[in-house]
């Protein structure tokens, strides 16, 4: 018997998590499902076992939960696949949620022309900049800029925090993260708390050894425990030295009312206009912000003021998704 999703959206990654995926289908009022084959790995030889897999699991859930419409992550754009079948069978539509590393990422370069010819076939693609809207288009498919969708923390964890003023800087210690400089800005700020989140594993061992007391790395904690710390810290901390890269962490802040500090790049001044604080990615720039954002209130004033206005631009972009799969539904008010 089929398992009918309630709302009528489903969408599926073929990933062992995506926060984005999963606020993305809660915002639209659907559900969300990570198909993935992880014990497989990624290694070539067992890379197309696993995509078979998973194409299999995805095609019985489709056949499972006969969704109203398919809303699916790219990269892989293998995972697409099952969607478009979906689609050539029952005629209801898919939609493409896609990644920069879609059309940037070395391996998926060479299917250039699959993602081209699944581009034009869906209901509309969703990309996250308008250099990526553009390229869509010029393939001709339909696009919907979705920059970022309203983040919302379940509650039941705290996560503790010493007294004083506190710090989160979100890292995922990738390459483009100045983690050297976050250290030495701690240092700077004896009396203010910084929790850096996410796994220190890779990170330094010398690094680690010479960090200063109020630096705390949390490692690993619970989407409530992450919500708690960003909603209560005094500010959140974001920062890449690459250019053109959106921080997750910082518009995961800014949906709680807690004011950034990110880095000064073009893109991300655009994207924060109100309760954010730029910095060069130096330890004494990012210590003078610190100081500056601690000491006035309006920058936490500001961050409301972002909050309401992304919520309202995301129910606009909402109605946008849920028209192009001719779908609709009645929502309540989510600024209060």
């Amino acid at each position: 018997m089929a398992e009918n999703v309630n709302s009528g959206v489903l969408y599926i990654s073929w990933a062992e998590s995506c926060s984005r995926s999963d606020h993305t289908a809660r915002g639209l009022g659907g559900e969300s499902r990570m198909i993935y084959l992880g014990w497989l790995g990624s290694h070539p030889a067992t890379i197309l076992f696993k995509y078979f897999g998973q194409f299999c699991m995805t095609c019985w859930v489709l056949l499972r939960t006969r969704p109203k419409a398919v809303f699916i992550m790219s990269p892989p754009i293998f995972a697409v696949l099952p969607a478009f079948l979906y689609w050539i069978a029952t005629r209801r539509p898919f939609v493409l949620d896609c990644h920069t590393a879609a059309f940037s990422h070395p391996r998926w370069k060479r299917f250039q022309w699959l993602q081209r010819f699944l581009e034009r076939r869906a209901a509309t693609n969703i990309v996250h900049n308008e250099g990526l809207a553009e390229l869509v288009s010029s393939h001709g498919g339909h696009t919907t800029l979705v920059k970022d969708v309203p983040i919302i923390y379940g509650e039941g964890e705290n996560y503790p925090t010493a007294d004083g003023p506190s710090i989160a800087a979100v890292c995922s210690f990738n390459p483009d993260e100045p983690i050297g400089e976050i250290f030495a800005a701690a240092r700077l700020l004896p009396d203010v708390n910084f929790y850096i989140t996410g796994n220190a594993k890779n990170l330094d061992a010398g690094l680690v050894d010479q960090r200063s007391r109020n630096l705390h790395l949390t490692g690993f904690i619970s989407d409530e425990e992450y919500g708690d710390l960003i909603s209560n810290a005094d500010l959140v901390m974001s920062l890449t030295t690459r250019d053109h890269t959106m921080l997750r962490g910082a518009w995961e802040a800014i949906y709680q009312s807690t004011p950034v500090v990110v880095s000064d790049w073009p893109c991300l001044r655009a994207a924060f206009t109100e309760g954010a604080l730029f910095v060069d990615n130096s330890a004494e720039g990012i210590a003078a912000a610190i100081q500056r954002g601690l000491s006035d209130t309006s920058y936490r004033e500001g961050a409301s003021r972002g909050r309401v206005k992304r919520i309202e631009k995301w129910a606009y972009t909402r109605d946008k998704l849920l028209s192009a799969v001719d779908l609709q539904y009645d929502f309540p008010d989510s600024t209060k």
